[in-house]
């Protein structure tokens, strides 16, 4: 993403002593002139040229220095053309050196109700992020300042935000927790809660048939920032982290929502409630208590990887307790599994055999259930035509539970 279209550069501008010049323009006291500098250096910041960043070096410590109280413009401008720069590694080192992260962390903090300025500072700093040693030295010192505080504040449900300012902050928010694996810092303040909230409330919207264009630009970071933040987050703080029950019904929301025009998406929300599931007995009862189950059973046909994330689901609610078995067969769990057995996907197979086991031993009518739906048959062809774990698994299962 880019920021907005600046003046065409005049080649002249390559000629001896001209960034000497526009660096001379834009430290000058006329406020037209600095303008047209600005909007000169952002047209230089897009050229595919790797010697350009490099050469616009001179104009950078000006360019952080008016993150602080100019235009809306003159800082949108500045901050754009800071983030063009950015990738340049000997340019992201030097503006390390020069003080970016606090500057922008400063900039965020003064002009936080000035969504334009938020929205290029969210740009700004997701390019520093990406950098290939950003978890070694960026990430440090991002984490130290008040930029995570302040992008979280950012992350609301109000409308009056818009999505803008908001896509870009979840971003950094997402390229922070995808950098390291020690959460903590973030997990104190309340990223896992801020995000699973705002998740709830598009869930909520898109329930309801609103897809605001660019939602899904919001969405996706947000999943993989609830996805991350939950393998550093300590099972006895869940709850509190979380919020309520509402986040599996809004990610189930988005899962229908995007099976068929974003799979990408929909894997995405299987993925978080996956790992959902497999922190949260609250959370599985939740599924089964609010009928969500039959919704997901219905998705096992489908491929792009969701049917084996929904099946790792289904797994995890039979995992907790038998009565949460009982309760999926009732669900029409057992019907489903003969047909994913017969899937010529290895891993279904695989998982459909150890939630079938699971159901089986949980309860002798559900295995009951089970042999008048043919699963005697299904498993004695498993044994047939399967090798290796799979074939002892249905072997295991008929000789020891069904056939006895």
């Amino acid at each position: 993403m880019a920021g907005p279209n600046g003046h065409i550069v005049n080649l002249g501008l390559w000629q001896e002593n001209s960034m000497h010049l526009l660096v001379g323009l834009l430290t000058g006291s006329d406020a037209t002139c600095r303008l047209q500098a600005v909007r000169c250096l952002h047209e230089l910041s897009h050229s595919p040229h790797t010697s350009v960043a490099s050469a616009c070096l001179p104009a950078s410590p000006y360019l952080l220095t008016y993150l602080s109280g100019q235009s809306t413009k003159f800082t949108e401008l500045c901050l754009y053309t800071l983030g063009n720069l950015c990738p340049d590694s000997v340019v992201k080192e030097k503006l390390l050196a020069q003080g970016i992260v606090p500057a922008l962390a400063s900039c965020l903090e003064n002009q936080r109700h000035n969504l334009a300025v938020v929205e290029a500072v969210g740009f700004t700093l997701s390019q520093l992020l990406q950098a290939n040693n950003a978890a070694e030295k960026i990430i440090p010192m991002v984490l130290a300042s008040s930029l995570p505080s302040h992008l979280l504040s950012v992350l609301t449900p109000d409308p009056k935000f818009g999505l803008g300012p908001a896509i870009e902050c979840a971003w950094c928010i997402h390229y922070l927790t995808c950098s390291m694996k020690d959460h903590r810092v973030l997990l104190a303040q309340g990223a896992l809660l801020q995000c699973s909230s705002l998740l709830v409330s598009l869930g909520g919207a898109v329930a309801e048939g609103n897809k605001e264009e660019g939602m899904e630009l919001l969405i996706c970071p947000l999943l993989r920032c609830v996805g991350n933040l939950l393998s550093s987050c300590p099972l006895t703080d869940l709850s509190a982290q979380m919020g309520d029950v509402r986040i599996v019904v809004a990610l189930c929301a988005l899962l229908q929502a995007f099976l068929h025009t974003q799979p990408a998406l929909a894997r995405e929300s299987a993925w978080v409630l996956n790992n959902l599931t497999a922190h949260s007995r609250a959370l599985c009862s939740a599924l089964l208590t609010l009928n969500l189950v039959p919704g997901l059973i219905q998705l096992l046909p489908f491929s792009q990887g969701i049917n084996t994330m929904i099946l790792r689901v289904l797994a995890n609610i039979a995992h907790n307790k038998k009565d949460f078995c009982v309760q999926l067969a009732h669900r029409g769990l057992l019907s489903a599994l003969c047909a994913t057995l017969k899937m010529a996907d290895q891993e279904m197979v695989t998982l459909s055999m150890d939630v079938l086991f699971m159901l089986v031993v949980s309860s002798p009518q559900v295995a009951e259930e089970f042999v008048k739906q043919g699963g005697l048959s299904l498993l004695e062809a498993t044994q047939y035509n399967s090798e290796g774990e799979i074939r002892q698994r249905a072997t295991h299962l008929l000789e020891h539970h069904l056939l006895s």
